[in-house]
């Protein structure tokens, strides 16, 4: 298994008074080159879980076992570690800077990797050959249109090369037409050996032909659809 999450908890503040547990006891196996799609309303705990799948904090108990590594075992700098070579990530909000270039944008994932200037050049303009978006290449990302923004985030995530990807409600801010684009590429993506993992209440997601599998949580727990 790629991700194997074993009664896994999450507590936010534990033993304060504003104590949160946004995770209780969750288990799931995701393998390599599956799509899953997490489902959930707006509180449920699965933007909780899938910044734990990105290594972005350890659980509070139980195992979490991403590419091979056990996160409860990794101090903070080899998580980060962990996470630079093994995450991409597609943010609901994109997370593009405004003020500088769309090429720009999708090298900085590169940047803390000491990678040279040519090699994010080389790496960065073939993602965006890839993805349609070469000709945007000089553009500041604040002069581009919303799909083309989705593409440069796309991108990005995939600059790095990580076996997994990670899309927080992908399509919340994407048309109809657009939304099928995404998923378009995301089916791609699987083909090239990628897993990744969607957290959306969108049907166009959700009910996708490339989704193989819908988990539905709430309350900070999985549910099987």
């Amino acid at each position: 298994m790629l991700i194997e999450l074993k009664n896994i908890t999450k507590i936010y503040n534990k033993e304060k008074p504003n104590q949160v547990t946004a995770l209780s006891n969750v288990s799931l196996d995701v393998c390599a080159k599956e799509i899953v799609c997490l489902r959930g309303p707006s509180g449920s705990g699965k933007s909780t879980l899938l910044s734990l799948i990105g290594c972005i904090f350890p659980p509070t108990s139980g195992k979490a076992a991403i590419a091979g590594k056990q996160l409860s075992r990794l101090p903070d700098r080899f998580l980060t570690i962990h996470r630079r070579h093994t995450i991409g990530f597609i943010f609901q909000q994109f997370n593009i800077l405004p003020e500088i270039s769309v090429s720009e944008n999708i090298e900085l994932p590169l940047l803390p990797l000491g990678i040279t200037p040519a090699k994010r050049k080389k790496r960065s303009a073939e993602l965006m050959e890839k993805l349609g978006i070469f000709h945007r290449r000089k553009f500041l990302a604040n002069q581009i249109s919303g799909g083309e923004l989705q593409r440069v985030a796309i991108a990005r995530a995939l600059i790095n090369n990580p076996p997994i990807i990670l899309a927080d409600e992908p399509t919340a801010h994407l048309d109809t037409r657009l939304s099928y684009e995404f998923m378009d590429i995301i089916e791609q993506l699987r083909t090239e050996g990628k897993t990744i993992i969607i957290t959306s209440h969108d049907p166009l997601v959700s009910e996708h032909t490339s989704i193989d599998r819908v988990v539905d949580i709430s309350d900070g727990r999985l549910h099987a659809a």
